[in-house]
């Protein structure tokens, strides 16, 4: 109770308070509007965050984080249009809800299952912290090492059908990272001899490029579109009530949107497929699954909303960030000298638990807003895409050139954003990139840390935590190359079945038009013989 007092003593100020209306509002508004999107959001509102205080700086991101979802969740359930990447699942169910005349169920139930995910995740961290606490300790610079090896694994193998060019980003990632200063002797690295180069490339730099610039000239090359938004006849209430009737369902995805959500480079698109295919495989009707089920629908937004808070796990204990948004919040760590990792959890729990229940806090102001204020909320769909494109250039540049004052950041960040915008355009991920500056950086450090004591290669995984984390790289390893052994497997069969097939059908095909021709020739022989004339000849 202790630990909780001192919490809510930390956010009990009138800026926490400011912080967490803003981000609750505002990351509703963003997620509403198709296109934008948290991580473009995230990167803007970061340079600001620098000259705040943590707890209120950390506020804003994760209110923006968390309550984006819950915007995104109107446009795919009304136009068939996720506001951001993690709702694309809603509109599976949301949509057909809307093209029957259900459009005020379909967002009462996504509001009520997202505002479930959300606060029993929070509620299972809160709970766990204890433990939490004990286990961080345990982790030292070997241990840090391999959990960011494993996170980089994690988000590679992720990437199904795309694993190579994902490895291939990472790379470029960690390349990135490595520019400038060498961290121990200070040594010159790929700068040649350039002056700018010596500082190394700014992490904020290169998120402002990709995520915020590339979306902006997306934005501005694509047509605007007339959208004709459906009308709310009834109250927002019954989908309280309705979640009810599905408690399994909403707990068994708020249970994967949390293990999820800790897992580095998983997030919330496994938990939305684990959940989803969970409720479909239990439901007694599962063909209305795509049709407008409600079932569905709770799975699908129950669960990416539980991840937001599960995602905080291993930025906060071991300072290594699961995703690109929470890579952007490692930054602001770093800005006001807060290490996170064991000591963390060890010297501020404080800080931890205020975090958490401002999640809470977040949850409910959410719900609260959108309950009143989603008829208004629903014009914003209809902002034209190149004027947001015109607004999210413009306040990018200002955020870059607001770091340092830098001219010459502005150009990074504008070849970063060419790039990004190549990326999307190619439909390649960006997010490796990210994680591999941020995790490249992290095991170098811990590498150079760790290998002090190591005599004999076996020596790094001669502790408990660092050999089980060592056989969960092999196993992801193992399952990997598995899946894509059977996967080739599986497609070799499927060319021998369709060539022999074919073969077969072509011989029955030949057979059979042979067959055909010589009957053909027998009737034409048949019909001259009997109109030839008869013959004169005797023998």
């Amino acid at each position: 109770m202790d630990l909780i007092a001192d919490a809510l003593l930390i956010l009990a100020r009138w800026d926490v308070a400011l912080a967490l209306l803003v981000g609750s509002i505002g990351g509703v508004l963003i997620g509403a509007i198709p296109g934008v999107g948290p991580p473009v959001a995230i990167a803007i509102l970061l340079p600001a965050t620098f000259s705040m205080d943590p707890i209120v700086g950390l506020t804003v991101l994760l209110g923006i984080y968390g309550s984006s979802m819950y915007g995104g969740a109107i446009p795919a359930i009304l136009i068939n249009t996720p506001g951001t990447a993690v709702n694309a699942l809603t509109t599976y169910d949301g949509y057909p809800m809307t093209t029957r005349g259900e459009p005020q169920r379909a967002l009462s139930l996504a509001y009520s299952a997202s505002f479930f995910g959300g606060i029993f995740s929070v509620i299972c961290l809160i709970l766990f912290a204890p433990v939490l606490a004990r286990i961080a300790p345990m982790f030292g610079s070997r241990e840090i090492f391999l959990a960011a090896l494993l996170g980089i694994i994690l988000v590679i193998v992720a990437h199904r059908g795309q694993t190579l060019i994902a490895a291939a980003l990472a790379g470029l990632g960690i390349f990135i990272q490595s520019v400038g200063l060498e961290p121990v002797k200070y040594t010159q690295r790929y700068t040649f001899d350039q002056p700018f180069l010596s500082g190394g490339i700014d992490l904020i730099v290169v998120v402002m490029g990709l995520f915020a610039l590339s979306q902006a000239f997306y934005l501005l090359t694509m047509e605007d579109e007339k959208t004709r938004l459906a009308r709310l006849r009834k109250g927002l209430f019954q989908g309280l009530r309705e979640l009810t009737r599905h408690p399994r369902v909403a707990t068994v995805s708020a249970s994967f949107g949390v293990i999820m959500g800790i897992i580095p480079g998983v997030g919330e698109f496994t938990a939305q497929f684990l959940s989803y295919t969970y409720a479909r495989r239990t439901s007694k009707r599962p063909q209305d699954f795509g049709r407008g089920s409600s079932e569905g629908l709770i799975a699908a937004e129950t669960a990416n909303n539980a991840v937001p808070a599960a995602a905080m796990v291993p930025l906060l204990a071991l300072g290594i960030p699961g995703e690109a948004l929470t890579a952007m919040m490692l930054s602001v760590f770093y800005v006001h000298n807060v290490v996170p990792g064991p000591g963390l959890f060890q010297n501020s729990m404080d800080f931890v638990v205020a975090l958490y229940i401002s999640l809470l806090i977040l949850n409910v102001l959410v719900l609260a807003f959108l309950l009143v204020a989603t008829k208004p909320l629903m014009q914003v769909v209809r902002i034209p895409n190149r004027f947001l494109g015109v607004c999210i250039l413009t306040l990018s540049f200002v955020g870059v050139y607001s770091l340092r004052n830098s001219a010459t950041d502005c150009l990074i960040a504008a070849g970063f954003g060419v790039f990004g915008y190549i990326l999307k355009r190619l439909e390649m991920p960006v997010v490796p990139i990210i994680l591999g500056m941020v995790l490249g950086g992290i095991m170098e450090v811990k590498l150079r840390a760790g290998m002090a004591r190591v005599k004999e290669p076996l020596d790094f995984i001669d502790r408990p935590i660092a050999f089980i984390l060592f056989v969960v790289i092999l196993l992801v390893l193992a399952a990997h190359f598995r899946r894509i052994w059977l996967e080739r497997a599986e497609l070799k069969e499927a060319e021998w079945q369709t060539r022999h097939a074919s073969t077969r059908f072509g011989g029955l095909i030949s057979r059979r038009k042979n067959s055909l021709l010589r009957a053909r020739g027998r009737q034409v022989r048949a019909r001259h013989s009997r109109s030839r004339p008869p013959s004169t000849d005797r023998d």
